[in-house]
């Protein structure tokens, strides 16, 4: 078996924060899946995406993606992982095009490339035609398919979206479902965050439930129903290991 993602006992505490965000976390993601990291507020699951991506330095544990440790900077990791945050991370007052070339320039790409890449995902996401416009006068939804194709200007072979889908309307939700489908049977790994329930059961081979910074179920969706008594679907296996008291 060959892991795209393995986090190994990883413990994170905040500055004053009365408990820690991950508490001894061991996950394994494996290559070429669509799995769902799931759980209430503050479970830890931005935390956890925010080490994978090196953004945030984890107390104690190691982690490694697609077998190299994050690091070691030799490996190129980066380049491998494209991350759509729930955040908005674009330019309000650029358009599109200006975005993205901005965006491949990062990643030091040629500017045919960007521009290839990005017409490619524009058209695949019905915003080919809004190209030109500022983001900032985009619709929410329109915002959010955006934002996607930012992620995937290099053609990550990792994809992590945090929430990806807060917010947008029906039609932007099946368009984007529709893409990270061809997107993995291409071959690329999709690691996917949602409070969507039905989403996420739809959507992923594999979820994640994670409460109190500890992993606490994980499995398939329909594995999991059947594990768990009276579930007919997976937001009661999920209510079910984490409870019904509101998480603020």
């Amino acid at each position: 078996m060959s892991w795209a993602i393995e986090l190994n006992h990883l413990k994170k505490q905040y500055k004053n924060a009365w408990a820690p965000a991950l508490d001894g976390l061991s996950i394994r993601v494996k290559e070429k899946s669509i799995t769902g990291l799931l759980g209430p507020n503050g479970a830890g699951k931005t935390t956890s995406i925010n080490i994978i991506c090196g953004l945030l330095q984890a107390d104690e544990g190691t982690v490694q993606i697609f077998g190299n440790p994050i690091s070691n900077t030799s490996s190129n990791i980066g380049h491998r992982i494209g991350v759509v945050p729930q955040q908005i991370a674009l330019f309000g007052n650029l358009s599109a095009w200006e975005n993205y070339q901005y965006i491949g320039t990062l990643y030091g790409l040629p500017n045919h490339q960007v521009k290839e890449r990005a017409t490619y995902l524009l058209e695949r996401l019905g915003l080919i035609k809004h190209a030109d416009k500022r983001v900032n006068r985009f619709s929410g939804g329109m915002k959010r398919r955006a934002n996607i194709i930012a992620s995937l200007l290099h053609n990550p072979e990792l994809l992590i979206l945090d929430e990806p889908t807060a917010g947008v309307d029906v039609q932007s939700r099946a368009m984007i479902h529709t893409f990270l489908h061809e997107y993995h049977q291409s071959g690329k790994t999709i690691l996917y965050t949602s409070h969507h329930l039905d989403e996420a059961e739809e959507l992923c081979e594999e979820v994640i439930i994670l409460d109190e910074g500890k992993l606490i179920a994980h499995g398939s969706p329909a594995a999991l129903i059947e594990a768990t008594s009276g579930a007919a679907k997976l937001e009661d296996v999920f209510l079910s290991y984490t409870g019904r008291t509101v998480r603020d």
